[in-house]
Formats: C-alpha cells, sequence, structure tokens
C-alpha cells in the first residue's frame, strides 16, 4: 500500500503537550502537516477568540477539538452539567472552524455499563440540536476496554456504531483511532459498516508499545509497535474515508523531549508506516 499523502498529515496538539498552541501551529507547518486538531485544554492560555484568530493564519485546516463527552453521571445534576459542558465544546468548535467534537463518551464505576450506554444515548440525542445549529459534527470515539471503568463504556467500533444507528443523524458519527480499536476481531467488519452509514467522520494514527508502561501516556509513534497501520488505513479508505490522518500520541516520554524535534519524527513516521 502506498504512504499517506503529506496532504493528509495532520497532528494533534496533544502529541506536543508541553508547546503552547502558537508554537504546535509554527512546528506542524515547518514539517509540512496539512492539519491541526486542538486540545481543548491548548485553547485556555490564550482563549477561544485569540486561538481562533491564531488557528486561521496558521495555514493549518482545523480537523476537529477533543474532546467532548463524559456523559454518564450518578445524578441528574451531574448529567445536566455534562451537557453544558459539551455545548460549551460544540460552541469553542465552531469559534475555532472545526467542523468536529470528538466524544470520549465516559463511565462511572458503579454505573452498568448497559446503563451507562443509555445515558450516552440521551446525553448525545440532548446535543444534536445544538451541534446541528452550530454546524458542528460529533464523532463518538470507541476506547480500549481498559477505560471501560471511568472513561468510555463505548469499547467497540460496534458499540459506537449502534450509537450511530440509534441517533439516527447526521450530525453523529464515530472516530475511529488505532490505538483503542486494532485488538478487534471485529474491526474490518465494523469499519465496513461505518461507512455504509457514512459516519466515519475521524481516523487516528499512534503505536502499541510493547510492554505498555502507562495505560494512558505511554502511545507509541507510528513504527514503534505492533499495530497494523497501513492494513486498517486500507480498511477505512475501502469504506470511503479520504480525509486527514490525525497523529495522536499521549506519551510522558515523548513530552520531554524537544518538540519540535519529535515533529520531524512525527513527521517520518507519518511517511513510513501511516
Amino acid at each position: 500500500m502506498t504512504p499517506a499523502p503529506l496532504s493528509r498529515f495532520c497532528i494533534h496538539t496533544i502529541t506536543t503537550n508541553p508547546l503552547a498552541l502558537a508554537v504546535s501551529c509554527e512546528a506542524y507547518r515547518f514539517a509540512g502537516a496539512a492539519g491541526i486538531t486542538v486540545w481543548r485544554e491548548a485553547l485556555e492560555p490564550q482563549g477561544v477568540k485569540e486561538s481562533a484568530k491564531l488557528l486561521a493564519g496558521s495555514g493549518l485546516k482545523v480537523i476537529s477539538l477533543c474532546r467532548g463527552g463524559f456523559f454518564p453521571a450518578a445524578t441528574e445534576a451531574d448529567r445536566q452539567k455534562a451537557l453544558d459542558d459539551n455545548r460549551r465544546a460544540i460552541d469553542e468548535a465552531a469559534a475555532i472552524g472545526a467542523p468536529l467534537v470528538v466524544l470520549v463518551c465516559g463511565a462511572v464505576p458503579g454505573i452498568p455499563l448497559n446503563d451507562a450506554r443509555n445515558q450516552i444515548a440521551d446525553g448525545i440525542a440532548a446535543v444534536i440540536p445544538h451541534a446541528a445549529g452550530a454546524g458542528v459534527k460529533l464523532g463518538i470515539e470507541p476506547l480500549h476496554p481498559m477505560y471501560a471503568d471511568n472513561r468510555s463504556a463505548v469499547s467497540t467500533l460496534g458499540q459506537a456504531n449502534d450509537l450511530v444507528e440509534k441517533l439516527r443523524s447526521p450530525q453523529v458519527g464515530v472516530a475511529i483511532d488505532v490505538y483503542h480499536v486494532w485488538w478487534d476481531d471485529h474491526l474490518e467488519r465494523e469499519i465496513d459498516r461505518s461507512g455504509r452509514l457514512n459516519a466515519i467522520f475521524s481516523y487516528h494514527v499512534c503505536d502499541w508499545r510493547t510492554p505498555t508502561r502507562d495505560l494512558l501516556l505511554d502511545r507509541g509513534i507510528m513504527g514503534e509497535g505492533c499495530i497494523p497501520l497501513r492494513q486498517i488505513r486500507s480498511w477505512v479508505e475501502r469504506a470511503g474515508f479520504s480525509g486527514m490522518i490525525e497523529v495522536e500520541i499521549f506519551s510522558t516520554e515523548l513530552w520531554k523531549l524537544d518538540q519540535v524535534e519529535l515533529v520531524k519524527r512525527v513527521k517520518s513516521a507519518y511517511e513510513k508506516f501511516a
């Protein structure tokens, strides 16, 4: 399979978490990236309005804002707080020109997973009108089952597709992150299903390190681990996805390095393995 072109190369700001948004933009553009995905916390130092100006002048296409979600809660008051926060995320996305908010759907220890999934469905349904009004889509990102206790009751692409079918809204689709789904023996079939639903809104890449030293913050650069990246990309593209390929790497080890040099490494790995 041929390498992905740089015209589809996007970097998520969490990959260079220590850098200010302005510096990330400069480093990404210098490395030849065409797109940027923004972590919400990256907006805070300079505010949403200044961030929007910065991004508009960066030469990078804003692909999405991460993250919304975390819908389940033990009380109605806390569920309402989650809805309010998701509406704010949608407004922030619209302000910076991001067409998508990625949803990490949430889970709460003690709430049965099926109940949590019902709360997730209800929560997404409640914010769809706001998203539609803002012209922002919502991408359900399934997370690896190791996060089912407190981060996401949506652990497989199949479960995410089920939600898409249940909600029946053009505003709602899926965000496919290889780190979370590569292990699933139904992955090819479910990617095809996502394509038939016209629901593949974003595609994220990194790699799975062996051994994994931290459940959250030890992702690898593409080519450092065991994820069959080219194979999964072939399935996603066969299903109709031709959008940006977003490099999203959470790694305390990599955050200790020179971040501009890290971006160069990421570009090289993208060209060789993505």
